[in-house]
């Protein structure tokens, strides 16, 4: 798959596409500081909520406009590359992954008091000590949703081991059920499988894995990891996913998972939002299951503003994003809409007023538990990042595993992607 464009034809795209959405802009007023915002809309986080989130944070900060940006897929952070080659970086950025941008010097990090005074995990986001995310909220990336029905009506339950979820897997095959949904269409949710694998038997076995990998300690050949990745193409073999499945975007995989056309979906936990209260009896959710059966919570704590350093006014930019990432409003739909466990040091869950469901409450419970967490692979924003442009190879491997048998061979070659990203 080709995964980059020539230089021209970037450079190209991002200056018409930065034209199209500053040409949409209304007049800066006089002594107005005017600050560009790259937005992504998803089912969850819909226009609506960006517009009415920026309109609320706006109120705290004077004589500031923000024009917003509308990345065109839900990769915001290949667009922000592309914005960035043609010089029109923006100002403030949504969910991006810091490390692609700070070797640049283009991203400000979030003074240390201010984290320490708002958030539970305040150095959960810090890459070489500095946070240039706040850590808002948190995730699980991912989890497995079952559908109940399904699974009672062909007698299964909830697997405890890895070769337990491979019977359900057989079973709900032979019984004319697609096992698992896939959005394979998008390489970010196609890797959603293997996020899951490498996280529980990799990480979940060394937890410092990826800094051992940056100290060259360990690599994707050794066997654990190929062990680990052989588990997609048993499950590919197995039949697990639809024929059409790389086809599928995320938007309507959703949709089928929902409409009872798969028995299971391994997605981020903030699918949660997706699932109405209506429908909430019929969905359960585990972890994926681990050889031994042990528990691992592939975890992220997320967030949102990132603040360039090349805006007109950093400061101002800065009293935005602190702004927009401490609105209980915005957390609330957060939670409601996008299955976001917030991590706010002074407003508890309960004082958001959200409407959560049981789905909700029992995949929130895993965040304040005693249990091995670890770094969900691939989709932090600290230290365990991968180097920049690994993460879009890691997520494309996941889509080549169903045409390419050769598991050694592609991890030999995401070694040599990782060490010369890493230099």
């Amino acid at each position: 798959m080709k995964l980059l464009r020539s230089a021209a034809a970037v450079l190209a795209t991002a200056t018409a596409l930065g034209l199209v959405a500053c040409s949409t802009s209304e007049p800066t007023p006089s002594g107005t500081t005017s600050l560009s915002f790259l937005t992504f809309e998803t089912p969850a986080l819909t226009a609506k909520f960006w517009d009415d989130s920026i309109a609320a944070a706006q109120t705290s900060v004077p004589n500031v406009k923000i024009n917003k940006i509308v990345a065109p897929n839900i990769d915001r952070n290949a667009y922000a590359k592309q914005l960035q080659a043609s010089g029109q970086f923006p100002d403030l950025l949504a969910s991006i992954n810091p490390k692609d941008f700070i070797e640049a010097g283009l991203l400000t990090p979030f003074d240390k008091q201010w984290l320490e005074d708002n958030f539970v995990l305040p150095a959960a986001n810090d890459i070489q000590g500095k946070s240039y995310i706040p850590p808002t909220n948190s995730q699980i990336i991912p989890m497995v949703f079952y559908n109940k029905e399904i699974f009672a009506k062909n007698g299964l339950s909830v697997p405890k081991n890895w070769a337990d979820f491979m019977q359900v897997v057989t079973k709900l095959k032979a019984a004319g059920v697609t096992p698992i949904e896939l959005a394979g269409g998008e390489p970010w949710s196609a890797s959603m499988p293997l996020v899951g694998l490498v996280s529980a038997n990799v990480l979940g076995k060394n937890q410092n894995w990826l800094g051992d990998r940056y100290a060259k300690k360990v690599k994707f050949t050794d066997a654990n990891m190929v062990a680990a990745v052989q588990k997609q193409r048993d499950l590919i073999n197995a039949g697990a996913f639809d024929n059409g499945a790389l086809g599928v975007n995320y938007a309507d995989a959703n949709a089928q998972f929902l409409a009872g056309k798969a028995g299971m979906y391994l997605m981020g936990s903030w699918f949660i939002g997706q699932i109405k209260a209506e429908q909430a009896a019929t969905f359960g959710t585990f972890l994926l299951p681990t050889d031994d059966g042990s528990l691992v919570v592939p975890f992220n704590v997320g967030g949102t503003t990132a603040v360039s350093t090349k805006a007109p006014d950093v400061a101002k930019a800065v009293e935005f994003a602190k702004a927009w990432s401490l609105s209980p409003a915005n957390l609330k739909v957060l939670i409601e809409t996008d299955g976001a466990f917030p991590m706010l040091k002074k407003v508890k869950l309960e004082d958001f007023g959200a409407k959560v469901t049981p789905v909700y409450t029992e995949a929130f419970a895993l965040v304040g538990q005693d249990n091995t967490k670890v770094s969900s692979a691939g989709w932090v924003n600290n230290d365990d990042a991968f180097p920049p442009g690994v993460s879009d190879l890691f997520y494309a491997l996941s889509q080549q595993l169903f045409t390419n048998g050769d598991v050694a061979g592609q991890l030999a070659a995401l070694d040599v992607a990782w060490d010369k990203a890493a230099k």
